[in-house]
């Protein structure tokens, strides 16, 4: 009996289905259609120049031991890709290629250059140019190094770096990253992105915000070229995804994106995801993905302390040359509490007002300016002012704090004293221990540190201090 294309085709999806993944054969060999069969040469039709490229790379030599266990040693694969004619009416164009190899090809009247039309519509592609060549989308001047890391954000930067040494190696996939608007999500985010291009030069990077991909797939969606724009996604080695909280409204992108985040995880490939809220608190977004997201690690993103907000302060004012008093540093970083963005906000404020008005910067400056961010302190909160709060918090005796002994709760009583003393007052280590029945200044600097190490290991203390601190600002307002 002669064989006919359909045939030769069938014999070898027969083979195929054995060995390939039942996903990876849905998506890669159910959409071809075999076309002809010439001279032991086997024309396939495959829906766009991407998903032949695709298979070019990861299933050629399986392709071609199925084909030539057909038809003989001689045999050959030819393709032939469907291209957008561009104007809606007319079918589309097709181009024939051999396997394994590029070249012209030739449509009724006209020579098309293989690289002339960039079948998939996305706006990340270059025409004409391979995966590898996909612009990532980073910003540049989101980096580790410009991510100030704090107790506010230690898990996740410490995770992110881990992803990227080795994407898609570890348990952290996918990693979603969550918190509140302005606490460096996506500088955090792209930061991995970044690092991965330099660590992994030949990995292909992605960054896309979720509003982008909802608005990419209806595009595609208009214009019958979903597969495209499921197969152009999973080629990306890492993908991100900023705020997917807004898949709320968008039900048939998160069936594209589920299709999407099974094949890149399946494929070992890594995705970064970043959310206002944990994937536990997401409403409209799929059961299906949601225990997907939660199959790596979410890590938060929660406000700065006092001190990473001076020290995202100083870094910013390094990098961008700057320099300003002590004090009127400790000003911002006490008075903006909300977020790394307004905290920014404030700083640039300052410096063009005291550009503009060729003003000095000093503090009377930095009071005016922050008056349209915060509602400034009423009051200067001292020493004795902390004291007594600590006590009350405590339920310690005054006159206990200052004694010298050496019961634990008194002990660490004053500690926390001495520590807050030294954020929220403008007094020095001599002046603070001189507080405390003339202490010195290494007792002052010792208890400090105390407390920090205290803070990083023991939660319960470090929800007293935490909520220590807030009633001392909110005396200060």
């Amino acid at each position: 009996m002669e064989k006919t294309h359909d045939k030769v085709w069938n014999s070898c999806l027969d083979i195929i289905k054995d060995i390939v993944e039942w996903q990876h054969y849905k998506t890669w060999f159910e959409p071809i259609r075999p076309v002809a069969l010439k001279d032991k040469v086997l024309t396939i039709q495959v829906p766009s120049q991407f998903f032949f490229e695709y298979l070019e790379e990861h299933y050629v030599n399986l392709l071609a031991k199925t084909l030539k266990r057909e038809l003989g040693k001689e045999a050959r694969l030819e393709y032939r890709i469907m291209v957008d004619s561009g104007n809606g009416k007319d079918k589309p164009l097709t181009m024939d290629i051999p396997g394994n190899g590029y070249k012209t090809f030739n449509n009724n009247e006209m020579d098309f250059p293989l690289v002339i039309n960039n079948p998939v519509k996305n706006p990340f592609v270059i025409p004409g140019l391979k995966k590898m060549q996909i612009d990532s989308q980073l910003n540049p001047i989101y980096t580790f190094d410009m991510f100030v890391e704090g107790d506010c954000n230690r898990v996740s930067r410490r995770a992110g770096k881990t992803v990227a040494e080795k994407p898609g190696a570890t348990s952290f996939n996918p990693l979603v990253i969550y918190g509140g608007v302005g606490l460096g999500k996506t500088h955090l985010a792209q930061a991995i992105g970044n690092d991965v291009k330099r660590v992994h030069p030949n990995k292909v990077v992605l960054y896309v915000s979720s509003e982008k991909f909802i608005n990419q797939f209806q595009d595609h969606s208009r214009n019958n070229a979903i597969n495209d724009f499921i197969h152009f996604y999973q080629l990306i080695d890492v993908l991100i995804i900023d705020d997917v909280q807004f898949f709320n409204r968008a039900e048939k992108s998160q069936d594209a994106f589920f299709a999407i985040f099974n094949h890149l995880h399946q494929s070992g490939k890594q995705l970064i995801l970043t959310s206002d809220k944990p994937p536990k608190d997401l409403e409209g977004v799929q059961e299906r993905l949601l225990s997907r997201f939660r199959w790596g690690l979410s890590a938060d993103i929660q406000v700065p302390d006092y001190e990473t907000r001076i020290e995202i302060l100083e870094k910013k004012m390094r990098n961008d040359g700057l320099e300003m008093p002590k004090e009127v540093v400790k000003y911002i970083a006490y008075n903006i509490q909300s977020n790394v963005r307004e905290l920014e906000g404030a700083l640039i404020s300052l410096l063009a007002q005291s550009s503009l008005n060729k003003r000095e910067i000093d503090l009377d400056l930095a009071k005016k300016v922050l008056r349209n961010f915060v509602k400034t302190s009423s009051k200067e909160i001292t020493i004795d002012t902390i004291q007594k709060m600590v006590c009350d918090y405590f339920d310690v005796p005054y006159d206990k704090l200052l004694q010298k002994t050496r019961k634990r709760e008194i002990v660490q009583a004053r500690q926390i004293t001495m520590y807050l003393a030294k954020i929220f007052t403008k007094n020095s280590l001599k002046t603070i221990g001189e507080h405390f029945g003339g202490r010195d200044h290494t007792t002052v600097i010792h208890s400090c540190q105390t407390v920090k190490d205290l803070m990083d290991t023991d939660n319960m203390f470090r929800e007293s201090v935490m909520e220590l601190q807030q009633k001392v600002q909110l005396a200060a307002m």
